[in-house]
Order: structure tokens, then C-alpha cells, then sequence
């Protein structure tokens, strides 16, 4: 690509609010995210791959599940050497790219960073001295991040410094565990989940003022925004099932594939965009990347996904969406908890608006059907002693492949 094509590419900036539930972010509390989907499309049922930041975000960045891109724990596996990623993509097309990332799930031992000319990793030890790199215990390692001005700040000081086109990836971590909110942003919220993620808002709002501020129009900068996973707050939603519904491992996120966790945000807009659309069809993370490659007409290595765009003029069909978990091994070699199993699931919907999940045990047997139109709150599971050849759970279990652990940090 010559210097002049280069200079026509659209500027892009990825946000992804972690730890954020798709009925807060879609509460129309949030300025900013209500900002976003006026300004352009807002996916109502997107899925993610997995609750765990490091798994979610290495299937955004590379179009791949989890059973191929090679993240499935939380230090155990890193990317795939031979996966390429889209910060390496965009690279190769000319951009300048940069990324501020906010928690040890972003640690650049994974491989994510790769692709990136800036990758931002910098976070402060736990309180009692320890490095959070070393610590498997979800909530405490939420104790160490990177507030979210200090994102924007060194977002923006990145940004200032470009002279081509850029892509930015700035993650807020501020959602998850402990909930306490630095400051009261001017949001009426119902608890202090809501607190921290209308604190994380605030502070997109910033960097959107920042991004939009460089001169840039409509059309010249694509803005992809989602979380990797929703959190279960123990009772202060519907659908949580942590404490009183008989899950307290899964308070926070990590073990189970309840929508609580699994149904996340995804707006798109600029670039391509159409503005103050809605789609209600389902999608998933994964079709992040073939859609931003498509939108600017560059190649698009393997993909688990298929480009969005369809939904831009208003067809689309609602498309299967996998999911999976591995932390219930971590969490049983930690705690004291027993008998906890690695989990998968696909949830579907179909063009009359029926949608269900079946949620089964990775390596074992048993498999649970959800009617998520008649039992939004997924609190009637029915057993089902076995599935047919042509099932979800046959085909991606069969097809699953076998992937070898790097060494992590704590090894």
C-alpha cells in the first residue's frame, strides 16, 4: 500500500469496557455509550467467547475461539505463534498502533501486544506489596489496575504524537471488583458496580472528545466499543446466580456461561457505520475482526467469525455463538471448592425470536438446555441425557482441538 492509500485509511479506536453487562451499558445511564450508539450501531445480542479478560480479548484480536487462538486459562497458554493478530493486520496496512491496557489479564506475556508499536502494560503492585501476576484469585487481582484518567491521559499523549493514521486500543478496567466508585461522576446509579462503570463512562467521554477533536469527520475514524464479559453481582440483578441461587464461586465472573456474564455490548459507528441503527439479531465477539477488515478492504486471515456489515442494511441472520470456560479447574486447585467442572455452551436464536442455550461439560457428559425466551434468568435448567450427531455440542466438541500449555508466570 502506497503512501497515498495509506493516508485515505480511517483512523480506528477500540475500547473495551471490561467487566461491563450489556443491561447496564444499554440502561441509558451512560453519556457516553449513549453517545456512541446515536452516533452508530448498536449490536443488542452479542456474545462473548469467555469470561475471562485475557481468552475474550485474544478472540476479539484474532477472529478465533478459544479452541484455536490457544488462550483457554488465565496464565497458563499464550497466543498461538502462527495466529495472526489485528494490531499486526493494521500494522502491515500503515497504521500507527498503540494500546493502553489497564490489568494483569492483559499482560503482554500472552502475546496480545503483538502488533502493537506502543502496548501499555503498566499496572501497580496489589496493596499488601505482591505482583498481581502471581495471585489466581480473580477478585484480588482486580486490586491492581490502572484507573481510568491515567488510560485516557496515556492515550491521548500517544495520540498527540501521530502523523498517520492511527489505531488506539484503550481498555478500562474499573468495572471489576472491588466496586468503589473514586468519584461521583453526575450518574444516578442503583449500586456501586454501576458506580464504577459510569466512573469508566465519564472518562470515555474524554477520550471520545479527545479522538473526535483531531479533525477527524464521521467517516475517517471507525470506533469499535464492547466488554469482554458482564460480572454476576450476587443478587443485585435478576439473572445473577451467585450466593442465593446456589453458585457463590461464581460471585464476580469466571466458572459459569449465564447471560449475566456471557450477553456483553458491542456498538460500532463511523467508518462504514450506519447511524442509530439497532440490530437485534445475535452476533458474537468474534466477528469483530473480518468486520473491520472488511469495512476497510483489506484482507482477512482464517476467521471463526463473518463481517457484520450484513446487518447494515438491515438482513442478517442470527448466528450460533460458543462460549466457554476452563476456570473452574483453577478455581478447584485454589479453594475449597470440589466437583467443579470446565464448562461450553452455544446459544442460539432463531429468526422467530426463540432463543436457547445448551451449556455442557467439557470432557464429560452432562448437558443442560436453557429456553432463555421462556426463562430469561436461566434459573430452569432441564438435564438432557443425550444430544444427536448433529448437535452444537457434537460438532464443536468433536472438531475441538488439542492445544499445549506455555509455561506462565507462576510456573
Amino acid at each position: 500500500m502506497n503512501a497515498r492509500d495509506v493516508a485515505r485509511l480511517p483512523n480506528i479506536l477500540f475500547v473495551s469496557l471490561d467487566t461491563v453487562r450489556a443491561d447496564v451499558a444499554f440502561s441509558g445511564k451512560l453519556p457516553g455509550v449513549e453517545r456512541l450508539r446515536q452516533q452508530g450501531t448498536t449490536f443488542r445480542e452479542a456474545v462473548s467467547s469467555c469470561p475471562l479478560t485475557p481468552v475474550s480479548h485474544a478472540t476479539v484480536f484474532t477472529g478465533l475461539q478459544p479452541t484455536r487462538h490457544g488462550v483457554r486459562h488465565l496464565f497458563r497458554e499464550q497466543l498461538r505463534t502462527d495466529v495472526p493478530t489485528l494490531a499486526e493486520c493494521l500494522r502491515a496496512a500503515g497504521y500507527a498502533t498503540g494500546a493502553v491496557v489497564s490489568c494483569p489479564g492483559l499482560d503482554a506475556w500472552y502475546g496480545i501486544n503483538r502488533g502493537f508499536d506502543l502496548y501499555d502494560y503498566e499496572i501497580p503492585l496489589l496493596p499488601d506489596g505482591r505482583d498481581p501476576l502471581r495471585v489466581n484469585d480473580v477478585k484480588l487481582r482486580g486490586l491492581a489496575l490502572k484507573r481510568a484518567p491515567v488510560v485516557v491521559e496515556r492515550a491521548s499523549a500517544w495520540l498527540a504524537e501521530q502523523t498517520r493514521p492511527f489505531f488506539l486500543f484503550a481498555h478500562f478496567f474499573d468495572a471489576h471488583w472491588p466496586y468503589e466508585p473514586p468519584e461521583d461522576v453526575g450518574v444516578p446509579v442503583d449500586n456501586p458496580y454501576e458506580g464504577e462503570v459510569a466512573y469508566s463512562d465519564f472518562y470515555l467521554q474524554r477520550l471520545l472528545d479527545t479522538v473526535q477533536g483531531m479533525g477527524t469527520s464521521p467517516d475517517s475514524l471507525l470506533t469499535v466499543c464492547f466488554s469482554d464479559h458482564g460480572e454476576d453481582l450476587g443478587g443485585w440483578y435478576p439473572n445473577d446466580h451467585a450466593n442465593g441461587r446456589g453458585y457463590p464461586y461464581e460471585e464476580g465472573h469466571g466458572c459459569l456461561l449465564f447471560d449475566a456474564t456471557q450477553h456483553v455490548p458491542l456498538i460500532m459507528s463511523g467508518h462504514g457505520v450506519p447511524v442509530g441503527r439497532e440490530v437485534h439479531q445475535q452476533v458474537r465477539l468474534v466477528d469483530i475482526l473480518p468486520t473491520v477488515l472488511d469495512l476497510l478492504g483489506l484482507d482477512t486471515p482464517a476467521s471463526d467469525g463473518a463481517s457484520l456489515t450484513e446487518f447494515f442494511g438491515g438482513g442478517g441472520r442470527s448466528r450460533p455463538a460458543y462460549s466457554e470456560t476452563h476456570f473452574p479447574e483453577e478455581l478447584a486447585a485454589s479453594s475449597g471448592y470440589s466437583g467443579l467442572s470446565p464448562l461450553a455452551s452455544v446459544r442460539m436464536r432463531d429468526d422467530a425470536g426463540a432463543r436457547t442455550k445448551l451449556v455442557w461439560q467439557l470432557g464429560g457428559s452432562g448437558v443442560t438446555f436453557y429456553d432463555l425466551a421462556a426463562d430469561p434468568n436461566e434459573e430452569h435448567g432441564v438435564p438432557m441425557t443425550g444430544c444427536p450427531a448433529t448437535s452444537p455440542v457434537d460438532t464443536v466438541v468433536r472438531t475441538e482441538p488439542t492445544v499445549a500449555a506455555a509455561p506462565g508466570p507462576t510456573e
